[in-house]
């Protein structure tokens, strides 16, 4: 294969994966929940991906593309989160269940969710920047980077915005934010999770 040929299908997997970002933001956003059935990513051998972006493996039960926290593929270029104890796991805020109330599909929190609001945490991830510029006081922090073609998104749980105290720089790997997490309900954007009065730390 030629280096043209492989750039080409390299452009295909990105646009396919941008598509379904975008599906599934745009569900997300409108409050009419997120795609529920999807092909689970694999690896080349055909078997399951690792599950979970924050290093706990759930390989035996994959989640399907657009639930839980995501999958990093081990095929992505971009390094997965790293092992920490000092931060929310994002397996933690995909522990939820949903409802259907009124024709829309309602989300509801486990206790452990509940007990993080309005409280001071840390949370790692990929930044996605809302605005132009270097510097972003407005981003969402998620748990694979959006730009990954190998990577399984996950689910709107997957998605924290983020307000900063000070701008902070867009990086492509991983960062580490700290402020007060809010568990928002019938969000009008159709955010599960907001941080406020974040600062980016160590």
């Amino acid at each position: 294969m030629s280096i043209d040929e492989a750039a080409r299908l390299d452009r295909r997997a990105w646009l396919g994966r941008a598509g379904v970002l975008a599906a599934g933001a745009a569900g997300a956003v409108a409050g009419m929940g997120w795609p529920l059935r999807a092909q689970a990513q694999t690896t080349p051998s055909g078997s399951a991906a690792p599950a979970g972006a924050d290093g706990a493996a759930a390989a035996a039960n994959p989640l399907a593309g657009g639930q839980g926290a995501g999958i990093h593929s081990p095929l992505s270029a971009y390094a997965p989160l790293p092992v920490r104890t000092d931060v929310i796991a994002w397996s933690t805020l995909a522990d939820i269940s949903t409802r259907t109330e009124r024709n829309r599909v309602v989300q509801v929190y486990s206790p452990a969710i509940l007990a993080l609001d309005q409280r001071t945490v840390r949370l790692q991830g990929f930044m996605t920047p809302l605005d132009p510029g270097e510097r972003q006081v407005h981003f969402l922090l998620t748990s694979v980077p959006l730009t990954c073609p190998f990577c399984t998104p996950g689910g709107p749980e997957s998605i924290v915005q983020v307000r900063s105290r000070r701008p902070v720089r867009y990086t492509i790997g991983a960062l580490v934010v700290e402020g007060r997490f809010h568990v928002l309900h019938n969000d009008s954007l159709g955010f599960f999770y907001r941080i406020t009065g974040a600062v980016q730390v160590d």
